[in-house]
């Protein structure tokens, strides 16, 4: 069945959209999740894709003796989300590796929607090490980072193209772990045909990238004897290795940075400094904004929403008027 169309794909190792839904480790998360509700806000036809994790990032306490301890995350998908009957595949160290998806959806002030998808490997058939792979956040070593983010940017692409979604115009990647993504758009342009300029142009014409650190060692980048051992000598990079791999290394960034036709940082300041670390593109910069409504309290929060709704109407004094009374009639200190 085809979708209707979605003009972007907004692909996220993790997105924060509920305390209780543990797919998210910090900043990245709770931006990607901001972002995807103003998209609903706004009305915009997208879809966003994102790693089911199971046992989340992890949780932090204090024992008596002051000393940090970390404990998984735990969380029940099925008190939250639908699972979707689609299954597609990945290969990984020449395993067949199952995918599912669950669906979320985020409703905007007007009541559009944005549906999310979870990709998630732990799926009757899977080996039990593959199965675990979208149990935790950043989890494990390098293999599983790079195995996760194999199931984000091709598994992602794939579980779209199962779920009906035909018509995308734009692949958002937040961050260079939905890089991989690029290739599995790069490998449907060739058709095995063997990779040319023109395909590569196609593929950036389509995609967008963020990014978000600002220093080297907080990129991904992996040997090329572990890309080689998780993706198998078949993946189209290999055609490409001269212009998308250095120094005997994949970089993530480098490699979204390659495929991308639009970049940007996330403030005015990382905009400059991306741009030194990466000379050779052009990168603009988008200041990192949030959800307000979101994340203020319901006193405030709801004359935010009515405010949304006057000045899309064109009613701007009587959503000014009911912030101000509900400010007055609040108990919370302005000025504590």
């Amino acid at each position: 069945m085809t979708l209707s169309r979605s003009i972007v794909a907004y692909f996220s190792m993790e997105i924060g959209l509920d305390s209780d839904m543990a797919t998210y480790s910090g900043g990245l998360g709770v931006l990607a999740g901001d972002t995807v509700r103003a998209a609903a806000d706004v009305g915009l036809n997208m879809v966003a894709v994102t790693l089911l994790t199971r046992e989340g990032y992890f949780r932090q306490v204090l024992d008596t003796a002051g000393k940090q301890c970390e404990y998984p995350a735990s969380w029940i998908p099925e008190e939250k989300l639908v699972e979707m009957p689609e299954r597609v595949e990945v290969v990984i160290e020449n395993r067949a590796v199952q995918l599912r998806a669950w669906r979320y959806e985020v409703m905007g002030v007007d009541g559009h929607r944005v549906p999310v998808y979870f990709l998630d490997s732990d799926v009757d058939g899977n080996e039990d090490g593959d199965r675990r792979l979208t149990h935790q956040l950043y989890g494990g070593d390098e293999r599983y980072r790079l195995c996760q983010e194999v199931i984000l940017g091709i598994g992602g692409r794939r579980m779209l193209r199962a779920l009906g979604y035909s018509d995308i115009l734009r692949y958002h990647m937040n961050e260079g772990h939905a890089a991989l993504l690029s290739l599995e758009l790069l490998a449907e342009q060739t058709g095995g045909t063997g990779v040319t300029e023109e395909h590569l142009k196609q593929v950036r014409r389509r995609c967008v990238f963020t990014t978000h650190t600002p220093v080297q060692a907080g990129h991904d980048r992996f040997s090329l004897e572990l890309v080689r051992s998780v993706l198998g000598s078949d993946s189209v990079l290999w055609e490409t290795e001269a212009q998308m791999c250095c120094g005997g290394a994949l970089d993530l960034t480098m490699l979204a940075l390659h495929n991308s036709n639009y970049i940007n940082g996330v403030a005015k300041r990382h905009g400059e400094v991306s741009r030194a670390m990466y000379g050779q593109y052009t990168i603009d910069s988008i200041t990192n904004g949030v959800h307000a409504s979101s994340w203020v309290s319901p006193p405030h929060g709801r004359p935010l929403r009515s405010l949304h709704t006057g000045l899309a109407q064109g009613q701007r004094q009587p959503a000014y008027r009911h912030w101000h009374s509900a400010v007055r009639d609040s108990r919370v200190p302005l000025h504590q």
